[in-house]
């Protein structure tokens, strides 16, 4: 053989190994998962994240019959957990389940080593739940018009708790104020927990908390339920109108969980996650774990999620940035 077929014939071969290789990539992404995944969760267990992760977690696994883990990464208001995933090779294997906190982190942080838009894939959102807004039973305001003009009879008298500085409850109850336009003292607590026996001791009178706080509190006429956070009722108490339809219109909000997959991923893999997702919502099984807990099933695509999450990063820097909340 001459050293021109022999360098005609190595050429040949380099040029077809090429031409495989996005065949050979393609094939690789169809048979994804071929072995277990990570789910990471930025929490502690046995909080909502866990709840939503854990769920999808096992929805997903019977799907693709590959185990999805859950990996709890708790820590730094959840910055450790997230940037496990930033970090990870985007091949699908390790992906994050993360809440709304997501979408504050940025406006809360001043060195936060990496950008959730910038470094995260969003894959689905999967449900959200709104909060109750109650008052103690001994505030003279039976409703929403009536809170409002207790507080601007009294500016900065009426106390309202927050769970922690940036938390859902202290961005929430910040919303209402600018918004309403009322002067409230905000009282950060370190945990729902205590802010909750201080509502209900009178030591503060207001507070936005999750339902499954509220709801058995109020029924026993220990808090007093004014509206819900959402732009519509919640099916679970009809009863209960909404912050906007009570006397703040255009009021809403809501605490959101989502799955998320490092950027870079490829979007075959990522649309493979956001339809077992999109299946497990669908099932029964689904239905009946987020109902009992008081959230509503989500789903839709990855462009649905990915809008949203860039609005709601600019919607809470804007009320952090109104409220004059300082980056930790």
């Amino acid at each position: 053989m001459t050293k021109a077929c022999s360098n005609a014939m190595a050429a040949a071969i380099a040029g077809a190994a090429i031409a495989l290789m996005p065949a050979a990539e393609a094939l690789g992404q169809d048979a994804f998962p071929t072995r277990p995944v990570r789910l990471v969760n930025p929490y502690a267990p046995g909080g909502s994240v866990d709840l939503v992760g854990r769920a999808v977690a096992s929805g997903v696994t019977e799907i693709w019959g590959q185990q999805v883990i859950v990996d709890n990464r708790p820590g730094a208001g959840t910055t450790i957990g997230t940037e496990v995933v930033t970090r990870a090779e985007p091949d699908g294997y390790t992906m994050l389940c993360n809440s709304s906190a997501i979408a504050i982190m940025p406006s809360m942080y001043k060195n936060l080593r990496f950008d959730p838009l910038r470094d995260l894939q969003p894959i689905v959102q999967v449900a959200a739940s709104e909060q109750l807004l109650a008052v103690h039973p001994g505030l003279p305001a039976k409703n929403v018009k009536e809170l409002i003009a207790l507080a601007k009879s009294k500016p900065g008298e009426i106390t309202a708790a927050a769970s922690s500085i940036g938390s859902s409850t202290h961005l929430n109850m910040e919303l209402f104020k600018s918004m309403a336009g009322v002067d409230i003292l905000i009282v950060p607590y370190k945990g729902g927990g205590p802010a909750i026996t201080d509502l209900m001791g009178g030591q503060v009178k207001v507070f936005f908390n999750s339902a499954n706080a509220f709801l058995p509190l109020m029924k026993a006429g220990r808090v007093r339920v004014l509206a819900t956070t959402g732009a519509q009722r919640a099916a679970y108490a009809p009863d209960v109108p909404t912050v906007a339809e009570a006397g703040v219109p255009g009021y809403h909000a809501s605490n959101w969980f989502g799955v998320y997959g490092p950027k870079g991923l490829p979007p075959a893999i990522a649309q493979k996650w956001n339809q077992a997702v999109n299946q497990y919502l669908r099932t029964p099984q689904a239905q009946a774990h987020f109902g009992k807990s008081y959230m509503r099933i989500v789903g839709g695509s990855i462009e649905e999620f990915s809008a949203h999450h860039e609005s709601e990063t600019a919607r809470w820097a804007k009320v952090i940035k109104t409220a004059g909340i300082e980056a930790q």
